[in-house]
């Protein structure tokens, strides 16, 4: 079993424990307050996200160990959440493991595909496109 299936397993087992989804949207949002901000000059065009209809910025750093680090910031506090989730699954894996996890299942597993507004999973799913882009572009170099 892979590190992201690792973690999306954690992940489904905390939201499990919290009950209805207004718990768990809390619990979202409070995941996104704990994301280090980004610099005014990362919230720029290159780190934007296209697809959100809130801004999001996504910051790509390739390690020296192989692995990619991920950093990301939104104007929207629910957002901030679904990005923190993204970058508990993805941020520290190598751009193979990035690139063979399926991330809609990710969020069919934490049941996000299903409480999200249509605008949100076409956000988190911009999102998600842009780190495997990202992760597939790292793995071809």
């Amino acid at each position: 079993m892979s590190a992201i299936q690792d973690q999306l397993n954690d992940l489904a087992a905390e939201f499990d424990l919290l009950g209805d989804w207004e718990e768990r949207y809390r619990y979202v949002i409070e995941l996104g307050r704990e994301l280090a901000p980004l610099t005014d000059a990362e919230r720029n065009e290159a780190n934007k996200v296209r697809g959100c209809a809130s801004q999001v910025w996504l910051v790509t750093e390739p390690k020296s160990d192989g692995t990619v680090g991920f950093r990301g910031d939104s104007d929207a506090h629910i957002v901030r959440g679904l990005i923190a989730i993204l970058l508990r699954l993805f941020s520290g894996r190598r751009p193979d493991e990035i690139v063979a996890f399926d991330p809609k299942a990710a969020f069919d597993a934490l049941g996000l595909s299903g409480a999200l507004s249509s605008q949100r999973s076409n956000g988190l799913a911009a999102m998600a496109a842009r780190i495997r882009r990202d992760a597939e572009a790292l793995a071809a170099a």
